[in-house]
């Protein structure tokens, strides 16, 4: 599954599959979500990303940063004020997390209807039966 750039993420050894990694993170999309409609500071992120602790929000911070997605800010203040922003890059990725989020909302019935039938299923005891190949 090669692309034109010569990447393939269905490698093991392909470096995109650390960016898939950071983006495809519950909590690297809901901070990218947070950070849609503009800088925040790190407090109102922690409010806005209900559930996430002070270390998990800097964990993903750190590597949003990291990656080009968000640039961090520090004002000389007493305590230091630190405000988080969307890159370009990070725009542009907000674009496909606002898809996902959008599609969960839309779909989440139909999960819980899928978990409910699979989980009221007989217990399969044993390993999965391997497919034939052609």
């Amino acid at each position: 599954m090669e692309t034109k750039s010569g990447y393939d993420p269905m490698n093991a050894l392909c470096p995109t599959r650390q960016v898939l990694a950071r983006i495809a993170d519950k909590w690297s999309m809901l901070v990218v979500t947070a950070l849609e409609p503009g800088t925040k500071r790190f407090s109102q992120l922690r409010r806005d990303v209900d559930g996430i602790t002070q270390k998990m929000l800097t964990q993903t911070l750190r590597g949003l940063e990291r990656d080009g997605l968000v640039t961090r800010t520090a004002y000389p203040t007493v305590p230091v004020t630190v405000e988080y922003t969307l890159t370009p890059l990070g725009r542009s990725l907000s674009v496909a997390v606002d898809a996902i989020r959008a599609w969960a909302i839309d779909n989440i019935e139909d999960v819980h209807g899928a978990r409910a039938e699979y989980d009221a299923r007989p217990a399969v005891v044993g390993p999965p039966t391997p497919m034939a190949t052609a």
